[in-house]
């Protein structure tokens, strides 16, 4: 596999005699490039000259799975997929497998969810030589990626019989996650475990940096950064409104997210690895196992929530170099989006109550379980899942059922991981003050057995690659300039949901158009003047965001197929002051009328409730005055923000029966 000159490591010898002769259950916890990957490919090999059945692997990208086939040709090892992305192929896999000409078979764990290949599962790890869990810390509650299906999947494979060797690596476990994985494997199971540091990265925190400063900074470090790389961001928004501010200056750069196609996220990774590409700007989706061993740098734009998390980013670099840079840009919105997702996946039990009441009557679809419930769309199919891998639900084509098995809500099994994710946000600010050898920090918090100090990185040296701490003025005026004529589309809502019962409110939404937002949630040109306007009491928008919001307008009637003959401010329970300031400034400057012509009575909705009762609370509350005279023509409808729509679509209908021809939304700031 590496050549005539390579010899094993001593530890991939070891696990691979354990596995081969021992048919024994081996965790294998070492650093990135390390090679993991050699241990069940040779093992592999072994078994399968002796004639064992394929090797099964679970993997949990799509790039690591594609990376793996071609790893594993290299090792003269016939591998195939089986995905979401290849259904077509299933049967043509299957066939290979039972001819016995198929080696190697990767799976990803969301395919237990779909009952097609879990009617097959039992056969094919029946048929396995080998089981190997690659990425094993996402298994493990304590684990930084933890996935419920891939917990579930893993579940299933460790109930295999005892003659059946199992595998699990991953370079990204902490002495918690390492019990816990090996205490999955079952009694007996062998731990090899090495350290953990990289003596290719240079590591460095770049601190106190602004959302303009810091794409400032990027753009400044690829103007001199040696090879290709990738730059993390916490979101998809910012990943997409960073690479399109750097491709804007002319670098050769490409967005990559969860959200992409599978073809656009292929292509997009060969791009990087043939260094078509200075630089992806990406979410964690390219993260795990993506193979590129000569990728020079990793810039983070804002901080991951745990010290685990970034070393398995940073982790993708330097794999055949003798120097990569690692450098982190702290962001001062990182702890609000620690704390989301910290939260994004536990339980309510008060939600799961009535997710299992509405089920009790019998199956329903996911609209129809939305609807009995009230639970929005994404947080309902997140309880599912959990609901699912604990066997208390199942999904049989489009429809959820229960399954009769008792669910408990593990009241301390979620306070402890609560406590785990405060602990780990509070290394990762330590981290982010640089307080001391920034390698030797991530070893201790991955519990590495010989920390040391790398004698290279920020807090070691004083060093900073290019431009040191603070980008140049040019860089930052020209990510101002991008990031403020930015201009923000909100989409309009196009169907009711089901069950309201009014006549007026089914089918196809008309009268909303497309409306504007001057900034998308933390948006670098405006997070810092809009931050003090939504988290203090209720103000004035200040002069440099009126100004803006005029921008915006001159820049958007370009595109109206008429002129707002008058501004209507939405009635705004907690920023009723900031909409009127800015209704009163768009008035005067567009010499328009003010029509405040819509009330708001009673409760608002919940803020998590689905579309349904979202929308049936606001055709209660949000009425049009009585005495309301509207002119013909089309109306600019002003609030302060915009998340789910249905707070404008709701008004614009009011609108729309008074006689206006169109509504025209406008907020200072849409969010997620």
């Amino acid at each position: 596999m590496a050549g005539p000159q390579a010899r094993p490591r001593a530890d991939q010898a070891a696990a691979v005699a354990a596995l081969v002769h021992d048919r024994a259950r081996v965790l294998v916890v070492q650093a990135t490039g390390w090679g993991k990957s050699a241990v069940y490919w040779a093992a592999t090999s072994a078994l399968r000259a002796a004639g064992g059945g394929p090797t099964l692997i679970v993997s949990p990208l799509l790039a690591l799975m594609r990376d793996q086939v071609g790893a594993a040709a290299k090792a003269g090892l016939r591998a195939a997929t089986v995905n979401s992305t290849n259904v077509q192929d299933w049967d043509a896999v299957f066939a290979e497998i039972e001819a016995g000409t198929l080696d190697v078979l990767l799976v990803s764990p969301e395919r237990l969810g779909n009952p097609g290949f879990a009617r097959r599962l039992p056969g094919l790890v029946a048929a396995a030589g080998l089981v190997v869990i690659d990425e094993a810390h996402c298994i493990s509650d304590w684990g930084f990626d933890f996935r419920p299906d891939y917990q579930r999947l893993a579940r299933t494979l460790l109930g295999i019989g005892a003659q059946t060797p199992v595998l699990a690596t991953t370079a990204t476990a902490n002495a918690r996650v390492t019990q816990d994985v090996a205490r999955q494997l079952g009694a007996g199971a062998r731990t090899f475990r090495g350290t953990l540091a990289r003596s290719s990265l240079r590591l460095a925190v770049v601190p106190g940096l602004t959302a303009l400063q810091r794409y400032a900074w990027v753009a400044d470090a690829l103007q001199q950064a040696p090879g290709s790389g990738i730059v993390y961001t916490l979101t998809v928004a910012e990943a997409e409104r960073l690479a399109a501010f750097l491709a804007g200056q002319g670098f050769a750069v490409a967005a990559y997210h969860g959200g992409l196609e599978t073809e656009a996220r292929q292509s997009v990774e060969d791009a990087l690895r043939d260094n078509r590409l200075k630089a992806v700007v990406a979410t964690s989706a390219l993260g795990m196992g993506y193979d590129k061993p000569d990728l020079a740098f990793c810039i983070h734009v804002g901080s991951p929530a745990s010290p685990v998390a970034y070393y398995q980013q940073v982790g993708r670099a330097g794999r055949a170099l003798d120097d990569a840079m690692a450098v982190l840009l702290p962001a001062e919105t990182d702890e609000a989006l620690w704390t989301y997702f910290a939260t994004a996946g536990v339980p309510d039990e008060a939600r799961v109550g009535q997710i299992l009441a509405a089920l009790a009557d019998g199956p329903l679809s996911l609209l129809a379980l939305e609807t009995a419930t009230g639970i929005r769309r994404g947080r309902l199919e997140g309880l599912l899942k959990i609901l699912a891998v604990e066997d208390v639900v199942q999904r049989e084509g489009g429809t959820w059922s229960l399954t009769g098995q008792p669910w408990h809500f593990d009241a301390p099994r979620w306070a402890d991981l609560a406590r785990v994710r405060a602990r780990e946000a509070d290394l990762m600010r330590r981290f982010a003050r640089g307080a001391g050898c920034l390698m030797r920090f991530l070893q201790t918090a991955l519990d590495d057995p010989d920390p040391r100090d790398c004698g290279r990185c920020s807090a070691c040296s004083g060093w900073l690659p290019h431009p040191g701490l603070q980008p140049s003025r040019a860089a930052v005026e020209a990510a101002r300039v991008f990031a403020r004529g930015r201009d923000q589309v909100i989409e309009p809502r196009k169907l009711w949901p089901s069950g309201l019962g009014a006549k007026d409110f089914k089918g196809r939404i008309t009268g909303c158009e497309e409306g504007r937002a001057l900034a998308f949630a933390d948006d670098p040109g405006w997070g810092e003047l809009l931050r003090p306007l939504f988290a203090g009491p209720d103000r004035d928008a200040p002069p440099e965001v009126l100004d803006g919001v005029v921008a915006l307008l001159a820049r958007w009637r370009r595109s109206w197929a008429a002129r707002p003959v008058a501004v209507v401010p939405m009635p705004s329970r907690d920023h009723a002051r900031l909409v009127a300031s800015m209704v009163a400034h768009i008035a005067r400057v567009g010499r328009l009328p003010v029509l405040d012509v819509l009330s708001a009575e009673g409760p608002p909705p919940a803020p998590d409730a689905a579309s349904g009762a979202r929308v049936a609370a606001l055709l209660q509350s949000l009425q049009l005055r009585a005495d309301a005279a509207l002119p013909a023509g089309p109306l600019l409808l002003v609030d302060a923000r915009y998340r789910s729509g249905w707070t404008a679509t709701v008004a614009a209908a009011r609108l729309r029966d008074a006689g206006a021809t169109a509504v025209l939304p406008l907020v200072l700031q849409q969010l997620p």
